[in-house]
């Protein structure tokens, strides 16, 4: 399996997150869990991570990623070879773990972003911006490799290809996400 089929089989099922909050963000769902994570605390004078990091992000990204890799053992064909004997329900809870650290993992850059003054949802200005659109896009990787590493080899080439895929993938769901009204911009 190309390294890029790889990533692309390890970490598509993750999408069913975004997918499934952005649903839920324009269909008013689950409002009970819009808590803000930092619950108002500052560093700084500024928000620890905003009011759009909420507890609704996290769960259903979590439930999401249960779905789509549930739903991809179904077809083992699709699966990256490490994934294979896992049961259904234990590939829902190795989606769970993989969807939940992805999405904890975007609150460094909330973090990074709300101290320098960017505010929750606004771009970049600068020479940073660049920097801060790339990493908005790969961000929950990090969270996402942690989780799988005990069961797959994380290699140059497969970290690489994971933040391609990701990156093209992101953007995709993102100005789909925009056009539907699931969300503000499409960055």
């Amino acid at each position: 399996m190309h390294d890029f089929a790889f990533a692309a089989a390890l970490f598509g099922p993750l999408f069913f997150g975004l997918i499934l909050h952005g649903i839920s963000i324009k269909l008013g769902w689950f409002r009970a869990l819009l808590v803000p994570i930092d619950r108002g605390a500052k560093f700084r004078g500024q928000p620890l991570f905003g009011a759009n990091k909420t507890y609704r992000g996290v769960v259903l990204g979590a439930l999401g990623a249960a779905g789509g890799y549930a739903l991809q053992g179904a077809w083992p064909a699709l699966q990256v070879p490490e994934l294979r004997d896992f049961s259904t329900a234990g590939l829902a809870c190795l989606g769970f773990g993989i969807g939940a650290a992805a999405m904890v993992s975007e609150l460094l850059n909330s973090f990074l972003k709300r101290q320098i003054g960017i505010q929750p949802g606004a771009p970049a200005a600068g020479p940073s911006a660049v920097i801060f659109y790339v990493f908005d896009q790969v961000d929950f990787l990090l969270g996402a490799w942690i989780v799988v590493l005990p069961w797959v080899t994380a290699t140059v080439s497969r970290v690489l290809w994971s933040i391609a895929f990701v990156t093209v993938i992101h953007q995709i769901i993102s100005l789909a996400g925009a056009r539907l009204g699931m969300r503000s911009s499409a960055r």
